[in-house]
């Protein structure tokens, strides 16, 4: 099935994931990925634009670039300085936590 996810997620036990379909949104909640590992994704992408494919843990890769241009948002994100850093970091977090995994 695809997304399925078993939850309360507990280390060491069988978690059923379609990694295709499953958002960074969806293996945050598993504990597949950490906020801190979203978090360096985001300071990666806001240091370099451009920064491309990023690992973001074990097998899970995400274009981030590619993400946050999707949403329209990458214009806003680098060009708009009127904009908080804080509103910034929070439109790339957002973006990335409703990727795919590439």
């Amino acid at each position: 099935m695809p997304g399925l996810l078993q939850f309360p997620y507990e280390p060491g036990t069988h978690v059923a994931i379609m990694a295709d379909h499953s958002t960074i949104r969806e293996l945050l909640q598993c504990q597949l990925v950490t906020s801190e590992q979203i978090d360096a994704a985001v300071t990666a992408y806001l240091a370099n634009p451009k920064v491309g494919l990023y690992t973001i843990a074990d097998s899970i890769i995400v274009d981030v670039a590619a993400t946050v241009k999707q949403f329209g948002w990458d214009k806003w994100v680098l060009e708009d300085y009127t904009i908080s850093a804080r509103a910034r970091r929070m439109a790339v977090r957002t973006a990335i936590l409703l990727a795919r995994p590439a």
